[in-house]
C-alpha cells in the first residue's frame, strides 16, 4: 500500500476517534459539573445559607438546584439558535467553557458566614449559568454526534451521549465516596466540598481545548452553503415534531432521574440504607447501564428505532412495580433493582439522540430539539427527586411508581406517532 493510501485509510479512523473522544469527554465533564451539586449539597448547604437551621438550608439549596432546571429551556433556546447559526462545534465549546467556569465560581465562592446573603446569590447565579449551559449542551452535542455518524451506525454512535452523561455523574459519585473516606465530616463541610467544583473548572480547560480542535459537521457546513431557512417559520412548521420530543422525553427523563440519578439518595433518606453502600450500588448499576447502551444502539441500527424504543418504554412500565417491591432495606436489593431498571432504561436513552436528530432538518436541528426537550426536562426532570421523596412519604412508594408508569405510557404513545428513521440520510 502506498503512503498516500495509508494516510487515506488512517484519516477517517483518526477523525472518528477525535470526534468521539472530544464529544464524549466534554459531555461527561458537563454532566459531572451538573451532578456534583446534588451529590455534595449536604456538605455545602450551610456554607451558603443560614447554618442556624440546617433543614432550611438544605431546602434552600435544593430550591437552587431546581432553579438550574428552570434555566435550561432558555439555555436551549439561546444555544440551540447559536448552534444552528454559528455551528455545532462552536456551541459545544462555549457551553463546556461556561459550565466549567460556573463550577469554578462555586468552588471559590465565599461563605454565608463571611458575606451573608451575597453567598446565596453567588450560588444562585452560578447555578443559573450552569442551567443555561446544560440547556444548550445536550442538544448541541446530540446534534453534532448524530450528524458526524455514518447513517448505518448512527444508533451505536448516539449511545455515546448518555454513556458520557452517566460516566460524568458516576465520577462525581466516586469522588464523593473517596472524599468522605479521606476527610472527616467537619473537613468535608469546611473545605472538602470545594474540591470537586475546583476540579470541574480545571478539567473544563482540557475539554475546551479538545472541542476547539474538532471538525465542524459536514452536514451543517453543507447546509450553510444553501439558502438559510427562516428560523421561526421552520420551527412552527415542525411543531408536531416538537410535541413528539416532549412526549418522548417526559417518560425517559423521569425514569432516568428516579432510577439512575436519585435512587441512591432516596434509598439513603427514605429507606435508611447506609450511604456508602447505597452509593456503591448506584455506581455498580451505572456500569451496567453504560455497558448495555452500545448494544441497544447497534440493535436499533439493525431492526429500527421504534422497536427498541418500545422495548424500553413497555419494559420499564412492566418492570417498575416489581423492582419497587424488590428494593427494601438492603444495598444488594438496591443494586439489583437499579440494574434491572438500567437494562430497559438504556434501550431508550441510548438511541434518543439519533431519533431526535432524524426528526428535524439541519437548519433547525439543534434549536428544534433544544426548546421542547429543555421544557420537558425542566418540568418533569427537575421535580423528579422532590416528587419521589414527597409522594413516597405522603402516599407511599407505589403512588410515585404509578406516576412513572403513566409517563412511560405517554412516551409509548409518542413513539407510536413516529415514522421509522433507521439509516435515514440527514438533510
Amino acid at each position: 500500500m502506498t503512503e498516500t493510501a495509508q494516510r487515506g485509510t488512517r484519516a477517517p479512523a483518526t477523525r472518528r476517534t477525535t470526534t468521539l473522544v472530544g464529544t464524549g469527554l466534554g459531555h461527561a465533564l458537563e454532566w459531572y459539573d451538573w451532578g456534583i451539586y446534588a451529590i455534595f449539597v449536604p456538605f455545602f448547604a450551610t456554607q451558603f445559607f443560614d447554618r442556624g437551621n440546617q433543614f432550611s438550608a438544605m431546602l434552600s439549596s435544593l430550591a437552587v438546584f431546581a432553579v438550574g432546571f428552570v434555566a435550561r429551556p432558555l439555555g436551549g433556546l439561546l444555544f440551540g439558535w447559536f448552534a444552528d447559526r454559528a455551528g455545532r462545534r462552536t456551541a459545544m465549546t462555549v457551553t463546556v467553557a461556561t459550565i466549567a467556569g460556573a463550577s469554578f465560581a462555586i468552588g471559590v465562592a465565599p461563605t454565608y458566614a463571611a458575606v451573608g446573603a451575597w453567598a446565596s446569590l453567588i450560588l444562585l447565579l452560578a447555578r443559573v449559568v450552569q442551567g443555561l449551559a446544560c440547556g444548550g449542551e445536550l442538544p448541541s452535542a446530540q446534534t453534532y454526534l448524530s450528524e458526524m455518524a455514518p447513517a448505518a451506525q448512527r444508533g451505536r454512535w448516539s449511545s455515546l451521549i448518555y454513556i458520557a452523561s452517566v460516566f460524568g455523574n458516576t465520577v462525581g459519585v466516586v469522588l464523593g465516596l473517596v472524599l468522605t473516606v479521606v476527610l472527616t465530616p467537619e473537613q468535608m463541610q469546611s473545605f472538602g466540598w470545594r474540591v470537586p467544583f475546583l476540579l470541574g473548572g480545571v478539567f473544563g480547560l482540557v475539554a475546551v481545548y479538545m472541542r476547539r480542535n474538532l471538525a465542524e459537521s459536514e452536514t451543517f457546513t453543507a447546509s450553510r452553503r444553501r439558502e438559510k431557512a427562516r428560523l421561526w417559520p421552520a420551527i412552527v412548521e415542525h411543531r408536531r415534531q416538537a410535541l413528539q420530543v416532549i412526549g418522548l422525553s417526559v417518560g425517559f427523563t423521569v425514569v432516568y432521574y428516579s432510577w439512575v440519578i436519585a435512587a441512591p439518595a432516596y434509598a439513603i433518606s427514605s429507606l435508611h440504607i447506609g450511604s456508602t453502600a447505597a452509593l456503591w450500588a448506584g455506581v455498580g448499576s451505572a456500569v451496567i447501564l453504560m455497558v448495555t447502551m452500545p448494544f441497544w444502539g447497534m440493535l436499533s441500527d439493525r431492526i429500527g428505532r421504534k422497536p427498541v424504543l418500545l422495548i424500553s418504554t413497555l419494559g420499564c412500565a412492566a418492570l417498575l412495580f416489581p423492582v419497587q417491591f424488590l428494593v427494601r432495606t438492603s444495598a444488594w436489593q438496591l443494586f439489583l433493582g437499579m440494574s434491572l431498571a438500567a437494562v430497559f432504561i438504556s434501550a431508550g436513552v441510548s438511541i434518543l439522540p439519533a431519533v431526535y436528530a432524524e426528526m428535524f432538518p439541519t437548519a433547525i436541528r439543534a434549536l428544534g430539539l433544544a426548546v421542547p426537550y429543555s421544557i420537558a426536562v425542566a418540568a418533569f426532570g427537575g421535580t423528579a427527586p422532590y416528587l419521589q421523596a414527597w409522594v413516597g412519604a405522603e402516599f407511599g412508594r407505589s403512588a410515585f411508581t404509578g406516576y412513572l408508569v403513566l409517563l412511560m405510557l405517554v412516551s409509548t404513545a409518542a413513539i407510536a406517532t413516529l415514522p421509522e428513521t433507521r439509516a435515514k440520510e440527514l438533510s
